[in-house]
């Protein structure tokens, strides 16, 4: 992961967004946590996930009222937090995933699901109370 990836110094407004991922890899990855490994007894070594800033920021511009992560697995079996904007519906009372591309009609292609992230460990600060 890049620097430039980590802090978002390349955000601009109207800018290809950076670290995105599909929903059809993101369906992929969640099945494969769900299904390999869907208890976190299993994952007795992750303890968290780095989160680029930029997928924050830029998830945060999608005029979000919250956000969701989800866990899973990519194909090299890395544990992933995948990042997803929501809207509240105050008819259901449920903040509801900002994922349009794929689903129904829509066609498939980009969706604004965020993921660079990095699991603890490696990506952990060795010093930090939360990691002993």
């Amino acid at each position: 992961m890049s620097e430039e990836a980590v802090t978002g110094n390349n955000a601009s407004e109207g800018a290809k967004k950076l670290n995105t991922i599909s929903l059809i890899e993101a369906k992929k990855w969640a099945k494969r946590w769900k299904k390999k490994e869907g208890n976190y007894n299993k994952h007795h070594e992750l303890n968290a996930f780095l989160i680029p800033k930029i997928d924050l920021l830029e998830v945060l511009t999608e005029d979000v009222d919250a956000v969701r992560a989800y866990i899973g697995i990519d194909d090299n079996g890395v544990e992933k937090l995948m990042i997803v904007g929501t809207k509240y519906d105050p008819l259901t009372k449920i903040y509801v995933d900002m994922i349009t591309v794929g689903v129904g009609n829509e066609p498939a292609g980009q969706d604004d699901i965020y993921d660079f992230t990095t699991p603890c460990p490696n990506a952990c600060d060795k010093n930090s109370p939360l990691n002993q």
